[in-house]
Parts: structure tokens; sequence; C-alpha cells
């Protein structure tokens, strides 16, 4: 699995160095102006892609069967971050949301680190009860209980797609651990209504429903996002405005470093840049699926295709979300979009992989 692993390796690079140029592109001028450097993003990023490298680097050297030894404790230690986050004074409240803890001149988001958390853990759990989890008591049950556990607390930051995120890929991974259907639809089933009352009781949540089903109606409104970014992407054509010659960038389309850099790419790489961005991540989730598929250890499987849900469902969220095919999530485009909390928990998931990789062949 040698070639897979350096494929790998080279496609997660590829889409860095493509983050580090677009997120220098899109960030330049609102830097300059709001914050006295056009570098501000690109030098945390450039740090955070450091401290990613060194994790990765960590987590490929460790043998990660070792992990399923501490699997429990790195949960509680991520639900203990995820209960301090809420605390006043030690987590930082930002436009109402109290996800981040401030260490100096940086920012670190517990709920990104949680999901490595959940994935051992449910790794651990199917591995060591694989043939229990048709039984509802003893294997769907535990898992959903230490997932609503998971998902309240983020729900309380207020993180709501990050909690929809980790709980469809713990679901995905059930799923393919051979779930019964009926467990599984009726889980969903029952959270529908919750879901439901999430949104319909909390106004900007509905209004992100609203501006999803017709942005145009509000376009200067609740739909200006969205609308801004497909102003973006139809503004590219086929071979986009050139680099750096934006126009969204300037101050209309609201982080376009973050959450909408996709949109930013159409505009100024046009048709043919984000067609080759995708076909990038196509091609990455593919040969991360062809090196999961080889595992024959069973955590070392679980987590494998736990990893390989995670960065493929984000991928295809927040690109659905730029074209307006999703409602806005708030997920950042992996290895591509500045956020660092983000940047170093996907470097570590492809460092767990390439080890799980590695290791199946001594």
């Amino acid at each position: 699995m040698r070639d897979l692993r350096i494929s790998v390796l080279v496609l997660m690079t590829v889409l860095i160095c493509v983050g580090i140029v677009m997120i220098f592109s899109s960030s330049g001028v609102y830097a300059l102006q709001e914050l006295g450097s056009s570098y501000y993003f690109l030098s945390r990023h450039l740090l955070f892609l450091l401290m990613g490298a060194i994790l990765m680097v960590a987590f490929m050297a460790i043998d990660y069967r070792e992990l399923r030894r501490f699997a429990k404790p790195i949960l509680l230690i991520a639900i203990f971050s995820l209960v301090l986050v809420l605390i006043p004074f030690i987590g930082k409240e930002i436009n109402g949301a109290r996800r981040w803890f401030r260490l100096g001149f940086i920012s670190i988001q517990p709920s990104e680190f949680t999901k490595i958390a959940v994935l051992i853990y449910v790794a651990d759990f199917l591995s060591r009860k694989h043939n229990k989890i048709r039984d509802f008591r003893e294997g769907f049950l535990p898992i959903m209980l230490m997932l609503g556990v998971v998902c309240l607390l983020i729900l309380k930051q207020p993180d709501m797609g990050t909690a929809l995120f980790i709980a469809a890929v713990v679901l995905i991974l059930i799923f393919v651990a051979g779930a019964r259907l009926l467990h599984l639809g009726l889980i969903v089933l029952l959270s529908l209504p919750l879901i439901y009352l999430l949104i319909a009781k909390v106004a900007y949540r509905m209004h992100r429903i609203m501006a999803f089903l017709d942005p145009w109606q509000d376009s200067q409104g609740v739909g200006f996002q969205l609308s801004q970014s497909q102003i973006a992407i139809g503004s590219g054509g086929l071979f986009g405005l050139g680099l750096g010659k934006s126009m969204q960038k300037l101050f209309y389309l609201p982080a376009a470093h973050t959450d909408f850099i996709f949109s930013i790419i159409g505009e100024e790489m046009g048709l043919l840049g984000t067609s080759a961005i995708i076909l990038l991540f196509v091609l990455l989730i593919w040969q991360c699926a062809r090196i999961a598929k080889r595992i024959t250890y069973s955590f070392g499987y679980f987590l494998s295709v736990g990893i390989v849900a995670m960065l493929g469902l984000q991928a295809v969220i927040n690109l659905g979300v730029s074209i307006g095919a999703l409602p806005t999530k708030g997920l950042p485009l992996p290895f591509i979009s500045y956020g660092g909390s983000a940047l170093m928990v996907d470097m570590i998931a492809v460092g767990l992989l390439l080890n799980i990789s590695r290791t199946q062949e001594l």
C-alpha cells in the first residue's frame, strides 16, 4: 500500500498548497483594511499548518493500536473540554457562541478535536462488540448515549452544524459495522422533531433555512451571504477572472477565506479551477477508501472508515453550501479553508490513516 500512502500525501499536499494561495488571495485586502497587515490570516494559517504537520508526524510515529487502551480517557477528556469551554472566563465567546479556548494569540476549538476522540472510541467499541451491534441494548444504545452527550454539549455552544456532522459520521460508521436499519431509521425519525425545534425556535437558524430555499428573495438580508457566494462562482465563468482578481472578497462575501473559500476559487479560477478542486477531493477520498478497504485489523478498519467518512462528508457539505445545494453549516473545506483547529484535526486524521496502512504491512 506504499503507492496509496504516497498518493494520499501528494493529494493532501496539493490541496494544502492551494489553500495557502487562496487564503492569502481571499483575505489579504480584508486583513490589511481591518487588521493592519495583509499577511494576518496567512501567517496564522502557516502556524497552524506547522502545528498540524507536527501532530500528523506524531500520530504516524506511534503504534495506533495502543490508542485502544486510551479510547475512553481520550473521549472523557474531549467531553470535559466541551464542558470547560462553556464556562465564562474560560471559553472565548464570539458573536454569541462560546466555542474556543484562547491560547495566547491563537484560538483552539475543542469540538474539532472531539471528532477524533469520538472516532477512536466508536472504532474501539465496534472492534470489541462488532457481533453485538445488531443488539439494541448492548450494541446500539451505548453508542447513541455517548453521541447524545457529545452532541448536547456542542449544541450548547451553540454549534448545530458540528453536532449534526459528528452524528452523521457515527451513523455511517455503525451502518458499515452492520447495525440494523430498523434501529438507524428509528433514531433518525426520533431526532427529526428535535432538529425541527432547534431550527424553528432559533431565529438565525430559521433564517438560514429560508435563505437556502430562496436566497434572492432577500439578497440584501438573510440571503446576502449565499447570494454573494453564487455571484462569485457565476462571475468566474470557464476560466475565472484571474488569481487575486476576485471582486466578492472586497467586503462583499462574508467568510471568504473560511467557509466560502470555494466560491472565491470559482470566481478567480473559474469552472476549470473548481472542477480541479473537486477532482482532487474525489481522488483523495477514493485513495483513502482503498486503504480502508484493505485493513484487516478490526479497530484499524473502523477507524479508517470513520476517517474517510469524516473527510468526505466535510468536503461534500462545504461544497454543497458554497453552491447553494445545502443550508449554511459553517464547516470549512478540508486542507483549504482558513481554520486552525479543523486543519490540525484533518492532518491528524490523515496521519492516523497512513499509520494504519503502514502497520497493516508489518
